[in-house]
């Protein structure tokens, strides 16, 4: 498994989940979005995270009911839950749902910041800046999630970097295309496709063959890689 925690931030304000990719990102940690609770079902359905940040009030299933029925279903995962509800029953509300903490909005990203890694520690995932996955001549570096070829390095684009992240989470395993999407959309599925052709043209002798970036027939893709 990677180095990095994998925090899932839930929200349905892009504004705020733009805010905490960029500046959890900036601090060691590895950040996936969803912009529902139906979202979040799907990435967590192909990516295993070690924290979630959940906004109580979203349109449809807001982050109670999701936070419910994940602890209805056994799944123990840690949850800060975010609120502009700042009211001492809303607070319960929240942490009655089974999540592990509760911060309101507005809210300073520090803070924020300590709050996860007081739930990391208490869970035992901590980040680490140097970790690195090894596949053939190819290195992938986590913390500035740079790819070398025998110490050369490859250039990746902004989204090529996003799903080699996610890929590296789970070395070996599958990661489906609706959580290497970070969407869910039919348009967005698609467009995976087209980008993980691109990264075998990097990475493979043979990109019609491939053999470290593989697809799982009806699973998704994995990455043959193990930690360097």
């Amino acid at each position: 498994m990677s180095d990095l925690p994998h925090i899932l931030v839930v929200d349905d304000d892009r504004r705020i989940r733009a805010l905490l990719q960029s500046y959890l990102r900036d601090h060691g940690y590895l950040v996936s979005v969803a912009a529902s609770a139906e979202e979040a079902r799907a990435l967590m359905q192909g990516l295993a995270f070690d924290v979630l940040v959940v906004d109580v009030m979203m349109p449809g299933e807001g982050g109670l009911a999701l936070v419910s029925g994940l602890r209805a279903q056994g799944q123990m995962v840690p949850v800060l839950m975010l609120s502009a509800l700042s009211d001492t029953s809303d607070k319960i509300a929240g942490l009655a749902t089974g999540s592990d903490d509760y911060l309101g909005k507005p809210f300073e990203p520090e803070e924020l910041l300590l709050r996860l890694k007081s739930l990391l520690r208490r869970y035992g995932a901590q980040p680490k800046a140097n970790g690195s996955l090894k596949f053939g001549e190819f290195v992938f570096h986590l913390a500035s999630t740079s790819l070398d070829q025998n110490g050369v390095a490859v250039r990746l684009t902004s989204r090529e970097r996003e799903i080699m992240k996610l890929l590296c989470s789970k070395p070996g395993e599958p990661v489906g295309r609706d959580a290497l999407a970070e969407g869910g959309t039919v348009s967005a599925t698609r467009k995976v496709d087209v980008q993980i052709n691109r990264l075998r043209q990097k990475i493979e002798a043979d990109p019609t063959n491939p053999r470290y970036l593989v697809t799982m027939r009806g699973a998704g893709y994995a990455l043959m890689a193990e930690p360097q």
